[in-house]
């Protein structure tokens, strides 16, 4: 059962053992902090209004108008998503949640909403870390739950590509494929809560820490409906003839259209994999050693850089950790991973312990422990970003600093992290995490701060707003000074042709004021 409040599923959530085990090591940092758990209310003690909106009859059948089903549609599952959520602060509820089980059910509802002049909120699992799914404004909505389109429609064995429904949640699509011994190999640590839909709209970041990062670099064709007409993309390898359509999709957050469908691009299942640890002592060291890997051709499946903060919290030990992994479906790996340790060796790297099994543990309990500790008034969020090699260390070194600075200011203590996700030739894409004890009550307006001081750094600084959380509605201002102004001119006439009566998705990407 999904958790309507929080992280995952219910039954996954952090037990009473693990939770009394995490609240013991915090409190050996922090022995002045309240620990006091606050137990996330009943949707139905809430409040939420009734629905304002009555789909006509023959969309009926598609529309839940539960107070639970809207509440677990009114926000994401970022960290201030979920205290908001603990704190009963629902304050933009959708007012009907519309499942279409086909195509024409989401021609439907967006000819019944464009008609109406109700927002529509395209939904695929909900995992949306910025404001991506939050109906944030005044007035009617409706969420589209995209879950019912699930299925793997059509394989092509010999391209090695399928034709896939957008709605399809991550162990779900690779079951379909697994019998065909083919996997999409698209990882993120929402995999178990997001949808295809939800990464082709957001761009997200997946498995790979090189070469395929993002799920653009497997997308074949897309197939979008949009309030004018259906936008359906030629299957190609690739293509020259001018700006891709695709490309105008990708990343679009549900602002130009719905996607219910796309060729996506996959691999042999993997029959070698090999993985190794590397400890450095100094972190320039590690930061020399990823980057000379990066540069070296060799594509490692994992090559993720853990600072001494990440290591200690997530795997124990001192000093940085670099987790490296290779696979392949058609040769030995051992070559290529012998080369990687060799170069982290002529950086000072030992290679040792094998952590990388415990940090991956931990990392897919954080979100889970997140919520314990939000629960107790902790602030645990996570912000990333990326920046080329040549200006890391002053940009790493600012962002620190303004974290470190923005915690002490509003919190009084706590700690900074970093790791790197993934890694290009030209830059790494590092993601920080944040550890501090809030107030009861106040942690959202905490956090808000600290995260408008980061934000600036990233951006003063050179960075991207984002690599591969999307940009929602938190990140809209970071955005709107990244992108060029003669871009943005274009997303606008693009937005007012696509979606004329502004239904799609209202302040994301483009803020109602013109931003």
């Amino acid at each position: 059962m999904r958790s309507w409040w929080g992280w995952g599923t219910v039954e996954d959530a952090v037990t009473d053992a693990e939770a009394a085990d995490l609240v013991t090591r915090v409190r050996a940092v922090l022995p002045e902090h309240d620990f006091t758990d606050h137990a996330p209310p009943a949707p139905e003690d809430l409040g939420i209004a009734p629905s304002r909106v009555t789909p006509p009859a023959s969309l009926a059948a598609l529309c839940s108008d539960d107070v639970v089903d809207r509440a677990a549609h009114a926000h994401g599952k970022a960290f201030r998503d979920v205290v908001r959520n603990l704190l009963g602060r629902l304050d933009h509820v959708p007012d009907l949640v519309a499942r279409p089980a086909s195509e024409q059910d989401v021609v439907d509802v967006l000819d019944w909403c464009a008609g109406a002049g109700i927002p529509v909120i395209p939904f695929g699992g909900g995992s949306s870390v910025v404001g991506g799914v939050e109906p944030r404004f005044d007035g009617p909505a409706v969420t589209m739950d995209l879950s019912r389109l699930d299925q793997v429609l059509e394989l092509d064995r010999t391209s090695r590509a399928a034709r896939v429904q957008a709605g399809v949640f991550g162990p779900h699509l690779e079951d379909q494929l697994r019998p065909h011994d083919l996997t999409l190999r698209h990882f993120p640590q929402s995999f178990a809560f997001s949808t295809l839909g939800g990464w082709l709209a957001t761009r997200a970041g997946g498995h790979f820490a090189t070469l395929y990062t993002h799920i653009d670099d497997l997308t074949e064709s897309l197939r979008v409906v949009t309030p004018i007409g259906v936008s359906e993309s030629r299957r190609l390898p690739g293509s020259g003839a001018g700006p891709s359509p695709d490309r105008l999709f990708l990343g679009s957050e549900g602002t130009l259209g719905v996607i219910t469908e796309a060729w996506v691009r996959l691999q042999d299942r993997p029959k070698w994999q090999l993985t190794a640890s590397v400890t450095f002592q100094d972190y320039a060291d590690a930061v020399a050693a990823t980057r000379a890997i990066a540069q070296a051709g060799l594509y490692p499946t994992n090559c993720r850089l853990l600072d001494p903060t990440e290591a200690f919290l997530n795997a124990g030990g001192t000093g940085s950790v670099l987790i490296l992994g290779f696979e392949s479906a058609d040769h030995p790996v051992a070559a290529s991973l012998d080369r990687a340790l060799e170069i982290a060796a002529d950086h000072g790297g030992v290679a040792g312990e094998r952590k990388e099994r415990t940090w991956r543990s931990s990392f897919l309990r954080m979100p889970y422990q997140r919520d314990a500790l939000a629960r107790r008034s902790m602030i645990v969020e996570t912000f990333e970003t990326a920046c080329t090699w040549d200006r890391f260390d002053a940009f790493h070194g600012a962002v620190m600093a303004a974290a470190q600075d923005a915690i002490k200011r509003v919190c009084g203590v706590g700690l900074v992290s970093c790791r790197f996700t993934h890694v290009y030739p030209d830059g790494p894409a590092p993601y920080y995490g944040v550890y501090a004890p809030g107030r009861w009550g106040s942690t959202v307006e905490q956090w808000d701060e600290i995260k408008a001081a980061v934000s600036e750094a990233i951006v003063g600084n050179g960075g991207t707003i984002t690599h591969h959380h999307a940009v929602g509605r938190d990140h809209q201002p970071g955005y709107e000074r990244q992108r060029p102004e003669v871009f943005a001119e274009a997303l606008r006439a693009t937005k007012a042709a696509l979606d004329p009566a502004g239904i799609l998705n209202p302040g994301v990407l483009l803020t109602p004021n013109g931003g």
